[in-house]
């Protein structure tokens, strides 16, 4: 029995019942992909079935406000996901009336949608043989052939993909693909794998060599970088605040926000007076106090935000803020959703 055989028997013996599954449709299937793109199946599942709900279709999603479309996505993170996601819903409207492009080359073409995302609908929906090299394919074949080119080297992507296309049960591409990738979520798993239980287990290099916790190889990541965040929690006598909108290419962009000052390490009070003066969405205030006196420490997948809420009580009335009661309805980053649901007014 070959390799691709095997997942295909263990796929069908082990599959989970999951909603993006039971249908061919590219608009859900690609839905899926891209929430669950660096986000695990429990995670994801709470959104794709609410999306589903709100847009059921790529029109309701493609004239749907960014600013909907960014609060339903709220606590996924990696916010880029959203924006294209949204962006694509519009591409497929203009320029494919609506309907899915149905080759890989055209799919590529589509904001957001790379190789992966391309060769899992292209596969899925239209039964193109396109292999599909996820985490958890990468981890399947470096572990199974034993190759320790590193995972994310130029190298490395060229080389799996093309092994990839050469395991690959071309007559089952659509059962083929979704079985590899879920060998590697359910069994191929990252720590501790039951690999005496694996049906793989007779010719798997990495068990053979021992080296099945050593594989797959990545090169070094980048190094984590520290910022400390300042926001800046204006009360006024009507319960008004103010927000202010992300701008500009870095994290959570379009996402709405307290004022922000951003520092060099972690502030003291002394030391945050000065600099709130100079902020123009501040108007003068009768007091300022910490609300955490330990930092919260936000970690994304390059950086740690070590993040301090300063409450500013005016009796001025914030003419333009918006009223506490209402905050719930903008997206926001979940550090700050966080925050807002503590504190009470």
């Amino acid at each position: 029995m070959s390799f691709a055989q095997k997942i295909l028997k263990w796929y069908d013996q082990h599959q989970r019942n999951l909603p993006w599954r039971e249908t061919r449709e590219p608009y859900k299937v690609w839905l899926s992909e891209i929430i669950l793109q660096q986000t695990r199946v429990a995670q994801g599942m709470p959104y794709y079935i609410r999306f589903v709900e709100v847009f059921p279709t790529v029109y309701d999603l493609a004239k749907a406000p960014e600013k909907q479309v960014l609060k339903l996505w709220q606590g996924l993170g990696y916010y880029s996901r959203a924006r294209n996601l949204h962006e694509t819903a519009k591409m497929v409207v203009e320029n494919f009336d609506g309907v899915f492009p149905n080759t890989y080359n055209q799919l590529k073409s589509l904001k957001g949608v790379g190789d992966y995302t391309a060769s899992a609908i292209a596969s899925f929906c239209f039964n193109i043989p396109e292999p599909v090299v996820d985490g958890n394919v990468y981890r399947v074949l470096s572990r199974f052939f034993g190759v320790e080119t590193p995972i994310n080297s130029t190298q490395g992507i060229k080389y799996f993909k093309e092994l990839a296309r050469e395991v690959m049960d071309v007559a089952n591409i659509r059962d083929y693909n979704q079985g590899i990738m879920e060998f590697g979520a359910v069994q191929c798993v990252p720590k501790n794998p039951s690999c005496s239980l694996c049906p793989l287990q007779e010719s798997c290099v990495a068990l053979k060599e021992n080296k099945v916790d050593l594989l797959p190889i990545k090169q070094n990541k980048t190094k984590i970088k520290k910022r400390y965040f300042n926001y800046l929690v204006l009360l006024d006598e009507n319960d008004n605040t103010v927000l202010e909108q992300r701008q500009g290419k870095g994290i959570w962009r379009n996402l709405y926000q307290f004022p922000l000052i951003e520092s060099e390490k972690q502030l003291h009070i002394d030391e945050l007076y000065p600099l709130v003066g100079e902020n123009e969405m501040v108007p003068e205030f009768e007091s300022l106090s910490l609300y955490n006196n330990e930092p919260i420490v936000h970690k994304l997948s390059h950086q740690h935000l070590y993040t301090q809420f300063w409450i500013l009580k005016t009796s001025h009335i914030l003419e333009e803020g918006t009223a506490w009661k209402a905050i719930a309805d903008f997206p926001v980053p979940v550090l700050i959703a966080d925050f807002i649901k503590t504190l009470k007014i």
